[in-house]
């Protein structure tokens, strides 16, 4: 194995082979002048290998990627690396995550704003920050998500159904389910496929709400990405089939009133199959809702109250084992 013999510098900061070093990356200020701070730890091993971010918060209430981040760090997982480096950033949404918020104070979301600007709102210079700073050293990456707005996502990766390594990267994380998605316009997926840099998008949980079983999932996926690319020595073998799903789509609610669900994500479900009732205040009507396909449910909505057309249950089709 070859030694690395590079340093690597991040906002003017040299971290050589071998070495850890926190960063902590100005992007604004508050109107009350606190500043806010993008924090980036970087794990080097002295051996030449890929450079990996781990990144969560984008979406600053989406709290069980940042617990699985804060996580790693914890269990230390990135202190014996064979090889390479990783570059860890727990919570990129600083403001939202303090104020239970995904967005930023001018209602940004930050995954809707790359490749930012350096003038721009703060949304926009935490998009600037990460791609002017950070992916440019970045050879691919694993960005934790939860689900947002009272939806449950139950553990999937996300990656572009063009990106050959994206793919590969996906199936070694090994989780229940991998779906392709297209890419979003201004999202850090979409940027990073310009920069042909491969990201894969874990989802996992409840907005606000932690979730022991998506953060296990993630934990465990995480590790058997870096044991993949022969960065970490060992990594737990999956205990579940992983299913590619092609294609989704959203049953949503037929009626206004109070929301109750039977059927929950991770199961499969057939056509016409009932998944929950929709009850008005009243006591005078009960609707029930149906599977409008064969498939398996990938997400559901933990809202009591819901009005029509809401989205209520995500259904993942078009599937195979691999």
């Amino acid at each position: 194995m070859t030694k690395e013999e590079k340093s690597l510098v991040i906002n003017n900061e040299e971290i050589k082979p071998g070495n850890f070093k926190s960063i902590d990356i100005p992007v604004g200020n508050l109107p009350s002048g606190t500043s806010i701070n993008i924090n980036v730890n970087v794990y080097r091993s002295m051996f030449k290998g890929p450079v990996v971010l781990v990144l969560a918060g984008v979406h600053g209430d989406e709290i069980n990627g940042v617990e699985i981040v804060r996580r790693s760090i914890v269990q230390k997982i990135y202190s014996d690396l064979i090889k390479g480096t990783v570059i860890v950033i727990p919570l990129l949404n600083v403001f939202g995550f303090i104020n239970f918020s995904r967005d930023v104070p001018d209602g940004k979301d930050v995954n809707r704003s790359f490749p930012g600007t350096k003038s721009g709102s703060l949304a926009s210079r935490v998009a600037y920050t990460l791609t002017k700073k950070i992916l440019p050293v970045v050879d691919f990456g694993i960005d934790f998500h939860t689900g947002g707005n009272s939806r449950y996502n139950f553990p999937q990766i996300r990656f572009g159904k063009t990106n050959k390594k994206a793919r590969e990267l996906a199936k070694a994380f090994s989780p229940p389910f991998m779906i392709e998605k297209p890419y979003i316009l201004k999202s850090l997926r979409k940027i990073t496929k310009d920069m042909k840099i491969p990201i894969i998008v874990y989802e996992g949980g409840e907005s606000t709400r932690l979730d022991g079983f998506s953060i296990s999932k993630g934990i465990d996926g995480l590790k058997r990405v870096l044991n993949h690319v022969g960065m970490l020595e060992y990594a737990p073998d999956p205990e579940n089939k992983v299913i590619l799903l092609k294609k989704t789509s959203w049953i949503r609610a037929p009626y206004s009133g109070l929301f109750t669900w039977a059927r929950q994500s991770g199961v499969y479900v057939h056509k016409g199959e009932p998944l929950g009732m929709v009850n008005d205040v009243a006591g005078t009507t009960s609707v029930t809702v149906l599977s409008s396909r064969d498939g398996y449910i990938i997400g559901h909505n933990n809202a009591s109250v819901v009005s029509q057309g809401d989205a209520l249950f995500h259904i993942g089709y078009e599937y195979e084992v691999v």
